[in-house]
């Protein structure tokens, strides 16, 4: 499609066969490409128009037109090179009027040369319709018309054109289609500018033979124009706080937006309040909130909802509005003082009380609670110069607690009469009320009360050393009520020295030991001593007496006993600091002067170093070691005598002595450590004598009724041999095939020696038998491989110590074998009843034949048919039997 450029001078068309108003359909108009603000663009001419009706308008917000017709940028506008359009509509009240658009054409400046002349270039004209504009919300019918494509190349080629983009074959579908033969642009839906305010249209002209583009692809730009179809919001909430009695204080700002076209008046929002008007008004354009009264009362009403209306159109009545309401909160100020809820009070307390609540003291404050401005502060502003009163605030109640905080005094004041303010923690503001105050009247109860001492605490100036007996002063008392002494014994309560005693009947103080001013009873020179006074009702009151003690010369001045001296190099002499002490005070104390006696060895010479020390210095060389030195030291009275000091003279290294005389003495320790040996030698050499001398005595053995038991053997060693005794064979065969479990019989080894004892009962020629506890067959546990070596001697050494030649034994022997054999004997009674594990080894059973297998083979191996000589198995009768065979065994 060609552009058409029509100049304004030309743009008036005469049509007078038209009656009703009528402007141009289009205008085209040749603009820079920025068009700055205040610039005139146009004017439009109206053809058959009332010009006193006459209104003109223009949509774009960047341009005003005015009653002239004259169009003129109002902000500065960018005009593409695809151009810029507009519409202009003119009306009157003669009909429905006409609407024109205006296109701005933007003009490309001129190149030119050196010399100022224009530069002519051959450009290619470019096929471009002017920019399409869709009203949103149109509702038809569709499709509807927009535009016809055509292209310069329609004339030399056979072209058809093609169209995509967003609306055609990108979200959103079918919204646009173009005709590909006539070029006919058409739109199927109603458009929302909202969602879609644009879209750009990409159309190509192709060769309908060959299918080839014959023209650069044209982007059309159709742009969806804004109805007002939104009502404007608010945003936020509409919550706001303010102060009380605040005149033109800014409360708050109302926001609201509205989706319509931010460049038109669809979006210009106008505020109005409907109600809340005797208080608040709000700024129509800025809908900023403030106060117009100062009658706004918290305590009244603290709360204040107003309706806010929001109108698009800048207000207009036909413009889209919205209602909300807002909810505006008074904060509070300290307007209100508390108020006493009483005129006055009276309060009664009797004297000599400690420390106790008198009275509650209400108040009202209608300001708000829990904030500085309802927290009250009592202050007792008359009546308390004496502190005996105090009052605080109760932080749950905001009452005044009136205490009493000293002892009152019935005789001194009877009835006090205070005054009582109260406040709040802010101060007062927006009234014109004050702090109030009440009087409190405490009226003061007598009570019996003890004597006291006038005053409570006295002083006495004493000097020291004064004879007993002395009469230092008078203390006494008088009772309140009748402020007489009559009656009252003073006693003394404390006196740390016993250095003062008092009269019971008239309270005289008169010294009764020596008063010492350096005693450590006495600080800072003071000295203390406790009173008590008691009248004829028992009642007692205390006082204080405090010495002041004077000093007297009673102390002389005084020098360390033991002194270092650091020996000098090159045989230099040396010299040492003495300090001198004296315990009084100035001035009987220093600046001290010191002087040697009239016979001294001449080793030593003392001048004074300063006024409390001394310089004692060599007056000829003196070996290492203790020297004793003396000389005289007196005070600024000339009171001292000879003072002796021992000198210690040494090598020093860095001012330390390193050369020291060396002693070793022992304490009751080390000589404890030194004889604790010797005794124990000693007593070894005892034990040994008494063990050598003395002889065992002998016993005869009674052998009827004589039992077998395992002797005491604490040498670990083996024992005598035994002579072989034939035993009987008869009632063993019982023992060994009937049940051993509580029989009196077991089998041994059958030989012609003596047997072992292996089970529970054994038998010799000599006729004994017992009861034996020793089963060599269940202790087979025990594993013993050394006895092989005493496979020789176990049937003649199995039971060791016992002398069948002598018949006798030893008197530890014989005490011996009566403990075994009760021990057995209780042994094999609880085998009897024990049922457990723990006694599963110690039990007798009986066994059969075992069978193959078997190291040990049957259990007829303990008898006399077995291999009597194969004595294998008490290699695995267990440590228990490797012990006894190791005692038993002669080596």
């Amino acid at each position: 499609m060609r552009k058409v450029f029509i100049d304004p001078i030309f743009s008036l068309l005469i049509l007078s066969c038209v009656e009703s108003c009528y402007i141009p359909e289009s205008l085209y108009v040749l603009s820079p490409q920025t068009i700055q603000p205040g610039s005139q663009i146009t004017k439009v001419e109206a053809v058959g128009c009332d010009p006193k009706t006459l209104r003109l308008t223009v949509e774009d917000p960047s341009f005003s037109i005015q009653s002239n017709g004259v169009i003129v940028a109002l902000s500065p506008v960018s005009v593409a090179t695809r151009g810029r359009t507009f519409s202009v509509r003119a009306q009157d009240n003669s009909g429905p009027g006409s609407e024109m658009e205006v296109h701005l054409v933007c003009s490309a400046k001129q190149e030119t040369n050196e010399d100022g002349q224009v530069i002519l270039k051959r450009t290619k004209r470019r096929w471009s319709p002017p920019p399409i504009n869709i009203l949103e919300n149109d509702k038809g019918p569709f499709p509807k018309y927009l535009e016809t494509i055509v292209s310069d190349a329609q004339v030399q080629h056979d072209v058809y054109y093609t169209i995509e983009g967003r609306g055609v074959n990108q979200y959103p579908f079918g919204i646009f289609s173009l005709e590909e033969n006539s070029g006919r642009l058409t739109v199927h839906k109603t458009l929302d500018r909202e969602e879609f305010s644009q879209f750009t249209l990409i159309i190509r002209a192709l060769d309908k033979k060959d299918r080839k583009e014959r023209d650069s692809p044209l982007d059309i730009v159709v742009t969806v124009d804004d109805v007002n179809d939104n009502k404007p919001e608010f945003e936020g909430k509409l919550e706001f706080t303010v102060l009380e009695q605040s005149l033109g204080k800014v409360v708050g700002k109302v926001n609201a937006t509205d989706r319509d076209d931010p460049n038109t008046d669809h979006v210009r929002i106008k505020y109005k309040l409907i109600d809340g008007l005797d208080h608040f008004a709000i700024d129509s354009d800025t809908g900023v909130i403030s106060t117009i009264s100062n009658r706004l009362d918290r305590e009244t009403k603290d709360t204040h909802m107003v309706t806010i209306e929001i109108r698009d159109l800048k207000g207009a009545p036909n413009g889209l509005s919205n209602t909300a309401t807002a909810t505006i909160t008074l904060k509070d100020i300290n307007d209100n003082p508390p108020i006493f809820t009483q005129k006055s009070y009276q309060v009664t307390t009797p004297e000599n009380g400690g420390e106790k609540l008198l009275l509650r003291i209400p108040v009202e404050d209608k300001d708000l609670i829990n904030t500085p401005n309802w927290i009250s502060k009592f202050v007792i502003t008359k009546g308390n110069e004496n502190g005996n009163f105090r009052i605080d605030t109760d932080p749950k109640t905001n009452d005044g607690l009136l205490y009493v905080t000293k002892s009152l005094d019935y005789e001194k004041t009877s009835n006090v009469k205070l005054e009582v303010s109260v406040q709040n923690q802010e101060k007062l503001t927006g009234t014109t009320a004050t702090w109030m105050s009440i009087p409190v009247e405490v009226a003061v109860t007598n009570i019996d009360e003890g004597p006291e001492f006038l005053p409570p605490t006295v002083r006495y100036n004493v000097k020291e050393n004064i004879p007993n007996g002395t009469l230092i002063g008078i203390y006494k008392a008088v009772d309140p009520e009748t402020k007489s002494s009559n009656g009252i014994m003073y006693y003394k309560l404390n006196d740390p020295g016993s250095w003062v005693g008092v009269d019971r009947n008239t309270g005289e103080l008169k010294v009764t030991n020596t008063i010492d001013r350096e005693s450590p009873l006495v600080q800072d020179g003071l000295y203390n001593i406790t009173v008590k006074a008691v009248d004829d009702t028992s009642k007692s009151g205390i006082g204080t007496v405090i010495l002041v003690i004077e000093d007297e010369n009673d102390n002389k001045p005084t020098i360390p006993e033991k002194l270092t001296m650091c020996e000098e190099k090159d045989n230099r002499l040396g010299s040492l600091v003495v300090v001198t002490k004296d315990n009084d005070l100035d001035p009987f104390s220093g600046p001290f002067s010191y002087i040697m006696p009239d016979e001294h060895d001449g080793n030593w010479d003392v001048i004074s170093y300063n006024e409390t020390a001394a310089l004692l210095k060599q007056v000829k060389k003196l070996p290492t070691g203790v020297h004793k030195v003396s000389f005289i030291a007196r005070d600024l009275q000339g009171v001292g005598d000879t003072q002796t000091t021992t000198v210690r003279i040494c090598h020093c290294i860095n001012g330390a002595c390193i050369s020291k005389d060396r002693s070793v003495k022992l304490g009751p320790l080390g000589i404890l450590t030194l004889l604790l040996p010797l005794l124990l030698l000693l007593l070894l050499c005892l034990l040994i004598f008494f063990k050598c001398s003395t002889k065992p005595d002998k016993v005869s053995l009674d052998m009827e009724n004589t039992n077998g038991s395992l002797l005491q053997s604490n040498t670990e060693a083996p024992g005598d041999a035994v002579d072989s005794i034939p035993f009987s064979y008869s009632g063993i065969e019982q023992g060994v095939k009937g049940s051993l479990k509580g029989s009196i019989v077991n089998t041994g080894w059958l030989g012609n020696k003596s047997t072992s004892t292996i089970g529970g009962h054994s038998m010799h020629d000599i006729g004994f038998q017992h009861n034996s506890a020793l089963n060599t067959m269940n202790i087979h546990n025990i594993s013993s491989s050394q006895f092989d070596q005493y496979n020789q001697h176990v049937e003649s050494q199995v039971l060791n110590g016992m002398d069948y030649g002598q018949n006798t034994l030893d008197r530890s022997q014989v005490l011996a074998w009566a403990t075994h054999n009760l021990y057995l004997k209780q042994k094999l009674a609880d085998m009897k009843v024990q049922r457990d594990d723990r006694y599963a080894d110690d039990l007798i059973h009986s066994y059969g034949y075992e069978g193959a297998g078997s190291i040990s083979g049957s259990v007829g191996c303990c008898s006399e048919h077995g291999d009597r000589g194969n004595l294998d198995f008490l290699n695995t009768l267990g440590p228990k039997f490797k012990n006894l065979a190791e005692v038993c065994t002669k080596r």
